[in-house]
């Protein structure tokens, strides 16, 4: 190629005057005649030439001139609505044409600040008014009128002889050397450093057809483009295979796109100074034009968030002038709750995209994608997928995790899995190497995934029993839970059950959310199944940042919730905290789902949600045998007089706490002290050691308060009891590996080692 052509139109204001206008550009020139403009312009792309090491996209042919006139009735925007004008009015519109120096074909609106691309030469009048004709209607009167003002129209090129060694670095598309922001902020996509972690291939199996939609949008009409869908459905899947097949096309018709994925925060990340990440952004949007690049953009919504002190200064809006001027094209996704919050948050903003939506798949396609992946493993990993498994796994997915879609969430369980067999040197996965996955991923223990296990209730009578003390009560609305859950009667559409542990402190509600916790949760999970957060912490207002987070920032509700979505959420003493909170609780108690205000969704529906709250307790009770018939009513009329109903009928139940009997106080205290002897101290020296009945009447006097109920008993065994045993211990380092009788005297605690 030996000149590059860039299209300048021009027209005479008077007779010693012309106005040039670089097409493409910004750029106009005033000067006396044509051949001074196109001096002056020259100039210009011969000193961009040296600051970007490469030449402007222009034409490889000299471009040509159409002129369409199109009728349009102008309109004009007054308080009351929109006014069209009663008559139409022939509206010339000028498109310049023809192949690019990427061996594409562009036509370009000058006019109306608008280009596309096109491959058939008989279908150009038709985009051009396709194109044309969506700008026209809707621009107001005075702006439609402007147009017709302008003088006859003339087309000229201003014209550069090339370089033959002009700086190309080919690696399957065209890619200037040296772009400094794009490559201190961006990843390009593909490249050959791009590697795929998962065992699975990324395919958008059964999405042809959509990823042939964005690959229009993109490449045609060279649009913004956003891919809208819940988390699952195979957004990202879309968005690469079409980078993917355009990157193949650019190969074989050297069409030259390239595409920059960036995250949003890197932007203002290392912005100190004001007006730096601005100037960043403009940096970033030369370096695009330059690399005729498209910038991808995870997670759209953050563009809003930063940048400014909200979306109308965030970063969004600054560079939405560059999209508007057809000088950025991004490409990204989101899920509908994300897209209806930016298009409140920044409606101009995200009138710019083209958005392609992805719908959840039938079972029918789901079963075909399972099946791909069945192949693939077999035959590229040598991992049998067994034909019972992979019912399995649709069936466990599609009830214990709702909130997500498929395909996604299948394919990355399935990769979970292959990934496992291949790190124990395995070579097949059957129906139990997807329960034990699925067991490590959620905690969730074999008797609710497996549909062939019974229910033992006398087991799990066993189990809370041992835990929960002095309160049948409570034993009987827990079992009721489990029976529910086991039967797969629980709504999927809320939290496993929302529940209040009402009653005076000590009795035993925080270790009974513990032992849920664990029952439900405990099998598999690495970390703690209990999510605990004290509502008395959160009294005023402006601590709700702290609960739920606000703009950047991540609350402790949201993170530990993101991080554990199978778990017991305790609000511990939840009528400590201020009523604002119960508003924003009522959507999670409802539908299981938190959603901020920029569309973020947090799922509590494989959550058990318990609110502890010490409402209706009567301070001064005597410990012990209360029984009244009216306790049960007390409570249940404080906590509906202190909760608003709205959120009081959003509770599944409330489960009363009665007063410790003298009976449970004396179990809780030998459940204790039996923790107590298996210390690692008492272990490693051989130690045993057996409490008499008159430390276990000792410690129901000492550990237990009218107050505080058992709460004071693990601080009174630490001093009471650890550290005499521990002083006596220094005394007589000798002793090891035998049983030693503890005894309580008018003297204090006596120790006495029995030896075999």
């Amino acid at each position: 190629m030996d000149y590059i052509h860039y299209p300048l139109l021009y027209f005479k204001v008077d007779e010693n005057t012309v106005l040039g206008l670089l097409v493409g550009t910004e750029y106009e020139v005033i000067d006396r005649d044509l051949r001074s403009v196109k001096s002056v312009l020259s100039k210009h792309l011969q000193k961009q030439y040296k600051k970007f090491n490469d030449y402007a996209p222009g034409y490889a042919a000299v471009p040509k001139l159409k002129v369409i006139h199109l009728p349009v009735k102008p309109a004009y925007t007054g308080n009351s609505g929109i006014y069209p004008m009663s008559q139409s009015v022939e509206v010339p519109v000028v498109a310049i044409y023809g192949k690019t120096t990427y061996g594409d074909f562009e036509c370009a609106l000058p006019m109306l600040h608008r280009h596309f691309h096109y491959y058939d030469i008989e279908q150009l009048d038709a985009l051009i008014r396709h194109f044309a004709t969506g700008i026209l209607n809707q621009m107001q009167a005075d702006a439609i009128y402007k147009l017709l003002q302008y003088p006859k129209i003339q087309l000229d090129v201003v014209s550069l002889r090339i370089k033959s060694d002009r700086n190309y670095t080919w690696d399957g598309f065209y890619t200037p050397r040296t772009f400094k922001t794009l490559n201190s902020l961006t990843e390009q996509y593909p490249s050959r450093q791009t590697r795929r972690h998962n065992a699975l291939p990324d395919a958008a199996w059964e999405l042809d057809d959509q990823v042939a939609q964005v690959v229009d949008k993109i490449i045609a009409t060279r649009s913004n483009v956003l891919i809208v869908g819940n988390p699952g459905v195979g957004k990202s899947a879309v968005l690469r295979q079409a980078i993917r097949k355009i990157t193949n096309q650019g190969k074989e018709q050297q069409l030259g796109y390239t595409f920059w994925r960036i995250m949003p925060q890197r932007i203002t990340a290392s912005a100190k100074y004001l007006g730096e990440w601005e100037e960043t952004c403009e940096a970033l949007v030369d370096e695009l034009l330059a690399a005729n690049g498209i910038l991808w953009v995870e997670d759209m919504v953050r563009l809003l968030q930063i940048g400014g002190g909200g979306p109308e200064t965030s970063v969004a809006a600054f560079l939405q002038t560059f999209l508007q001027q057809g000088k950025l094209q991004i490409i990204g996704e989101a899920t509908p709750a994300e897209l209806e919050s930016m298009r409140r948050l920044l409606p101009g903003f995200m009138a710019l995209f083209q958005v392609v939506t992805i719908e959840e798949l039938s079972e029918a396609s789901i079963s075909r994608i399972l099946e791909k992946v069945s192949e693939h493993a077999a035959r590229n990993l040598k991992i049998t997928i067994k034909e019972e498994a992979l019912p399995i796994v649709y069936r466990l997915l599609h009830r214990y995790e709702p909130y997500e879609r498929f395909p996604g969430k299948a394919i990355r369980f399935l990769s979970r899995c292959i990934s496992n067999v291949q790190q124990k040197q395995g070579t097949q996965i059957d129906k139990k190497v997807v329960i034990e996955n699925f067991v490590e991923q959620t905690g969730l223990p074999e008797l609710f995934l497996r549909d062939d296990l019974r229910l033992d209730q006398d087991e799990m009578q066993r189990f809370f029993s041992s835990r929960i003390i002095g309160q049948p009560q409570a034993l009987h609305h827990i079992a009721n839970i489990v029976k529910v859950y086991k039967a797969g009667l629980n709504n999927p559409h809320k939290p496993i059950t929302s529940l209040i542990f009402a009653g005076p402190t000590g009795v035993g509600k925080t270790a009974a959310a513990k032992a849920l916790a664990d029952y439900f949760f405990g099998q598999g999970q690495q970390q703690s199944p209990l999510i605990r957060i004290d509502m008395s912490e959160l009294q005023h207002p402006t601590q709700i940042s702290r609960f739920i987070g606000q703009g950047q920032e991540i609350g402790q509700l949201v993170r530990e919730s993101r991080e554990r979505p199978f778990a017991v959420l305790l609000l511990d003493e939840v009528e400590k905290a201020h009523p604002v909170l119960f508003d924003i609780l009522l959507g999670l108690l409802d539908e299981g789902m938190l959603v901020d205000a920029y569309g973020r969704v947090t799922n509590f529906r494989n959550t058990i949600v318990i609110m502890t709250s010490n409402l209706g307790a009567v301070t001064g009770q005597s410990l012990g045998f209360q029984r009244t018939d009216t306790a049960e009513a007390v409570y249940l009329s404080a906590i509906q007089q202190h909760f608003r109903p709205e959120f009081f009928n959003r509770i599944d139940d409330v489960v009363i706490f009665k007063p410790l009997s003298q009976d449970a106080v004396q179990e809780i205290a030998r459940k204790e002290l039996n923790t107590y002897i298996r210390r690692e101290g008492f272990l490693r020296k051989g130690l045993q050691l057996r409490f008499t009945e008159r430390v276990f009447a000792y410690l129901e006097q000492a550990g237990f308060s009218e107050q505080y109920g058992a709460r004071p008993l693990q601080k009174t065994i630490e001093q009471q009891i650890t550290n005499p045993i521990a002083k006596w211990l220094l005394k007589n380092p000798d002793i090891a590996n035998c049983s030693i009788e503890v005894d309580y005297t008018e003297n204090g605690l006596e120790f006495r080692p029995i030896y075999k």
